[in-house]
C-alpha cells in the first residue's frame, strides 16, 4: 500500500512540474517595431498593428518558453500611407499572399541574469529561415486587477533578402535601402487564469 501511495505522490509531482502556465500580448502595452537605413544616411522605422504571441513555460523565470508570434502583414504602419501600400505589395511583403509573418521558437535559454537567446523559424514573404533573436525579461509583477503580468524586449536583425525581399533602387555611392532589418519586440504578456 505504501508503495503504491509513493508512487501516486510521485507522479502528481510530476504533474506539478511540467503544469505549463500560458500567457499572451497585452497589446495596449505591447509593440512590434522595426528600422531600416535609408538612403544610407538615416534610419526609417515602423511597426505592426496587428499581431499575436503566445507564450507557454512551466518554469518562472521562462528558461523553458516555448514562443508564438503571428502578424498582419497588412497592418504595417510606417506612418506615410503611399509608403505603406508599396510595403504592402509585391516588391516588399505581398500581404495579399502572405498575410501573416509567423515566428515559433525551437529553444528559448538564459545566458546569464535576465538575458536570454531565442531560436526559432520567422516564416515571412513566403519564405522560411532559421533566426536567433535577444531577449531580456523586465521581470513579473501583479497589476491592480489581480492579473499576473511578465515583461520581455525582444531584439535582432534580418537579412530581408535571404526572404525573397530585394527590392531596391540605386542611389548616389550605394543602394536606396539597407537589407539588413532591425527587429524590436516590446512585450507585456498576460497570464491566463
Amino acid at each position: 500500500m505504501k508503495k503504491i501511495a509513493t508512487l501516486l505522490f510521485a507522479f502528481a509531482g510530476i504533474g506539478i512540474a511540467t503544469a505549463q502556465n500560458n500567457w499572451s500580448s497585452d497589446a495596449a502595452h505591447s509593440s512590434v517595431r522595426f528600422t531600416i537605413t535609408h538612403m544610407m544616411i538615416a534610419k526609417t522605422a515602423g511597426q505592426f498593428n496587428e499581431y499575436e504571441v503566445k507564450v507557454t513555460s512551466a518554469k518562472e523565470d521562462f528558461s523553458d518558453a516555448q514562443v508564438e508570434m503571428k502578424i498582419k502583414t497588412a497592418s504595417i504602419n510606417t506612418g506615410d500611407e503611399n509608403r505603406d501600400k508599396h510595403l504592402q505589395g509585391a516588391d516588399f511583403f505581398d500581404a495579399e499572399k502572405n498575410p501573416e509573418i509567423t515566428f515559433k521558437s525551437s529553444s528559448f535559454k538564459k545566458v546569464k541574469g535576465n538575458q536570454y537567446k531565442v531560436e526559432g523559424d520567422l516564416t515571412m514573404h513566403g519564405v522560411t529561415k532559421k533566426v536567433t533573436l535577444d531577449a531580456v525579461y523586465g521581470g513579473t509583477k501583479k497589476d491592480p486587477w489581480g492579473n499576473t503580468k511578465a515583461g520581455f524586449a525582444i531584439i535582432g536583425k534580418i537579412n530581408r533578402s535571404d526572404f525573397g525581399m530585394n527590392y531596391n533602387a540605386d542611389v548616389e555611392g550605394g543602394k536606396i535601402l539597407d537589407n539588413m532589418v532591425d527587429i524590436f519586440c516590446d512585450l507585456e504578456l498576460t497570464k491566463a487564469k
